[in-house]
């Protein structure tokens, strides 16, 4: 498994400060009922895209103008803005409880696992991420990439390098 700007959801929530919550706000937002942060998604679409897009060390710049205008496309569905807020609600409520009985109960990620992040971003200023990820996996390797969040859209040649790399050599096993 490779992952991507992500840290443990658990250590995440657990160990918010100030700068987190400013740079992932919108996870607190998505995460009040329904239909409160539909409404303001639904209510403009390209200006909730720019603000949580734009709002990352890079800004717009990773995005062409057809993949923003397919970003927008996606997020006026009826029902996407729904979708996007009860993911964010699971990470906040259910996931956090399985993830928390996972750790009573000594359970942890089998599979190889990579984890990459932004060397320009929260989760590099924030977490510790490969610290946090061996908590929960028993193979795990990663690091920061020269970039920020949206690492397959800053650096897109680096990333298939490193996951050609990680995926040819877990099946030399």
């Amino acid at each position: 498994m490779m992952l991507l700007d992500i840290a443990p959801t658990l250590a995440m929530y657990r160990q918010t400060n100030e700068a987190f919550a400013r740079a992932y706000w919108h996870w607190f937002t998505l995460i009040r009922p329904t239909p409160f942060p539909e409404t303001l998604i639904e209510s403009d679409p390209e200006l909730y895209l720019r603000s949580v897009m734009g709002a990352r060390s890079a800004g717009m710049k990773p995005f062409t103008p057809e993949v923003l205008a397919e970003y927008q496309r996606c997020l006026s569905l009826p029902g996407t803005a729904y979708g996007i807020c009860e993911d964010y609600r699971a990470s906040a409520g259910i996931d956090l409880e399985h993830d928390e009985e996972d750790i009573r109960q000594g359970n942890h990620l089998t599979c190889p696992l990579m984890a990459l992040w932004g060397k320009n971003g929260a989760i590099e200023q924030c977490f510790e991420p490969l610290n946090e990820w061996k908590k929960v996996a028993a193979q795990v390797e990663g690091k920061a990439m020269p970039s920020g969040h949206y690492i397959a859209e800053e650096v897109p040649e680096l990333l298939i390098a490193e996951a050609l790399s990680f995926f040819s050599s877990i099946n030399d096993l």
